[in-house]
């Protein structure tokens, strides 16, 4: 009889179709591939080197996350990126990381707290080597744990389904040198809220992390092409 712990795969192998996958999501979200630019199958297959078959999961999975639209009679494209869809994002994260910040001051145990101490430095780091892929996904982390610590297993369930709108988002406002600073400046002080069991201050230091990115994401959006 096969018991439970014989069937668990171990160190399972990362497929083809997933690193190719996160090589395409990262070039968009880092701006790589524009918006508007056209996706050619046969270009994706020789700049990854894989096969046709692999690059229309990975457009299909792409589209499912948003990144990419499939237009009539031109194909694939890297998805626009406007302030109304720009603005349905802030506003859903802000009812979602509000709470979640709050929940997360409350139940932070020592250990909780060191962790998010240890993944802002990891943004920190990102920052210095100027590594906007980094930062990224050091800011993905650092929110998985302040949704997990609260125990809002549901909204990041619906936060994680935006993730790679949320990651162009941030990479788009962090390239502004004064929003680099200021976003690191914002998210210290949710930190700090939480590590002194502040909740309302931590609520708080979220409503001005993102109002604030809200706001220049508007501004650049808003900026004609």
């Amino acid at each position: 009889m096969v018991d439970n712990h014989s069937l668990r795969i171990e160190n399972a192998p990362v497929t083809l179709r997933e690193l190719a996958l996160k090589k395409v999501r990262q070039a968009i979200i880092a701006g790589y591939f524009k918006a508007g630019d056209r996706l050619v199958e046969r270009q994706l297959t020789e700049q990854l080197g894989v096969s046709r078959s692999v690059v229309r999961e990975v457009i299909r999975y792409l589209e499912a996350e948003g990144l990419i639209e499939i237009l009539p009679k031109k194909g694939p494209i890297v998805a626009l990126l406007t302030w109304e869809i720009a603005e349905q994002i802030y506003n859903i994260r802000l009812l979602l990381e509000q709470e979640a910040a709050f929940d997360c001051a409350q139940r932070a145990t020592d250990a909780d707290k060191a962790l998010l101490r240890q993944q802002l430095q990891q943004i920190a780091q990102a920052s210095r080597e100027h590594d906007d892929i980094k930062r990224v996904e050091a800011s993905q982390a650092f929110y998985e744990t302040l949704f997990s610590v609260a125990n809002h297993t549901i909204a990041w369930e619906i936060v994680q389904r935006m993730n790679s709108r949320i990651s162009r988002l941030r990479a788009l406002t962090l390239a502004w040198p004064e929003r680099e600073m200021a976003g690191f400046e914002r998210m210290s002080r949710i930190c700090q809220a939480i590590e002194q069991n502040d909740a309302p201050r931590a609520k708080q230091a979220v409503y001005e992390h993102l109002t604030e990115a809200a706001s220049l994401a508007k501004q650049i959006l808003s900026q004609p092409e």
